[in-house]
């Protein structure tokens, strides 16, 4: 049991290579968050410091592996249906012959999205948490282990969908990018600021849908900034292909600074 957050151990993750698994997709999906409700105590205290401890420790091995390969990772979070998918499969379409990418698919069951991944020629392993609500650096390096990203490559570790747990665990990666979408609420940054006080890079995805939706763009980019002064943020039609380019250049100089 997850002291942090509830969740269940590690005993439901799998690590799928979905090209070699021979089949389409699971019987069993399953949804269940499993978070939980205990009252704290001290011993619950020394559980989360442990088991952030120990995470921290494996996240530094994965970040140590990962740059004697060169190889830049970046952990990409959000909400559910943000467009995380349809981003990272337009971004490996358009970028893949300039900097090579491979991913790393958190979800906590199917194979669906790696699917997605795999059809635009990617590398991709796909890691179910069960009932898990979050990727930690473990799981990152079995994944890892199975998917021996090539030299130099561009590394997308797709997160599991939500906006508390997995801000707190350090994967090893170079970098992180939290995804917002217009079509969620504006606040969201505060009320959930630790996923944006640890970002880099904020993405507001589907401004194509702005016309439809009630969204304040700028109240969003304050709130997070409110949290996190020094993130960057960019506006973004992953459909559409609005702000493309810049989340492109914002790759290219993140690859360039970790292999210069």
């Amino acid at each position: 049991m997850c002291a942090t957050c509830g969740c269940s151990d590690d005993a439901g993750v799998r690590v799928t290579d979905p090209v070699a698994a021979g089949h389409d997709h699971p019987h069993d999906h399953g949804d269940g968050h499993g978070h939980g409700h205990r009252e704290p105590d001290s011993r619950t205290v020394a559980l989360e410091v442990d088991l952030l401890a120990k995470n921290d420790d494996l996240a530094g091995d994965n970040r140590r592996w990962l740059a004697e390969r060169e190889v830049v990772a970046l952990n990409l979070m959000s909400s559910p249906g943000s467009g995380k998918t349809t981003l990272l499969t337009r971004t490996i379409t358009d970028l893949g012959d300039e900097l090579p990418c491979a991913v790393l698919e958190g979800d906590q069951e199917t194979l669906l999205d790696a699917e997605r991944i795999g059809a635009t020629g990617a590398r991709v392993i796909q890691i179910n948490t069960g009932a898990g609500c979050h990727l930690d650096a473990d799981m990152v390096a079995a994944g890892l282990r199975a998917l021996a990203p090539a030299r130099g490559s561009l590394l997308f570790v797709e997160n599991v969908g939500n906006l508390v747990c997995p801000a707190l665990f350090d994967l090893g990666e170079a970098g992180r990018v939290v995804i917002m979408s217009v079509t969620e609420g504006a606040d969201k940054p505060l009320k959930y600021p630790h996923m944006f006080r640890t970002a880099d890079l904020m993405l507001v995805n589907k401004v194509d849908l702005l016309p439809y939706v009630d969204f304040d763009v700028e109240y969003c980019v304050t709130a997070a900034r409110r949290a996190n002064p020094a993130v960057e943020v960019l506006e973004i039609s992953a459909t559409r292909g609005d702000g493309l380019e810049s989340w492109y250049d914002w790759l290219r100089r993140r690859a360039g600074a970790l292999t210069a």
